[in-house]
């Protein structure tokens, strides 16, 4: 099982931000995760920055953590393609459809949030239903 420690995932972004600026190959992954850090201007400076790996995004700053929000961006990138758990693609495309693709995966990484809060507070597994349905109930909410 993939398991990258903190260091690692911080590196990967960084990485694959800086071979697209320096216009060099990179894997398909390193793509893919170029592609959601350039829906982040707001990460842009912080990918480059060679202090990076040391820094602190705690809760009390007010800033969002790029590599959690970014790893969550992949996750959900992986749950769709390979339509897991059962019926998030058809929920995404319902999602994307009244939004756009990047407000529809923030729209399902609050779910995710929301069941990963409770399985932790709860000490058990994440339960697909729940986040299938919360992401449903979104999708088939009317207006923005």
């Amino acid at each position: 099982m993939f398991d990258p420690t903190r260091d690692q995932v911080r590196e990967f972004f960084a990485s694959a931000w800086q071979k697209r600026q320096a216009d060099e190959v990179a894997t398909p992954l390193e793509t893919m995760a170029a592609e959601l850090i350039e829906w982040h201007p707001e990460y842009h400076a912080d990918l480059m920055d060679p202090d990076v790996l040391s820094r602190d995004y705690s809760v009390q700053e007010g800033r969002t953590n790029p590599f959690l929000h970014l790893s969550m961006h992949l996750a959900i990138a992986e749950q769709v393609s390979i339509d897991q758990p059962p019926g998030i693609r058809d929920a995404y495309q319902r999602l994307a459809s009244r939004l756009s693709e990047h407000y529809a995966v923030h729209e399902i990484m609050e779910c995710l949030g929301e069941v990963v809060w409770e399985s932790q507070r709860l000490g058990k597994p994440l339960n697909n239903d729940s986040y299938l349905e919360l992401i449903r109930r979104r999708a088939t909410k009317t207006g923005h």
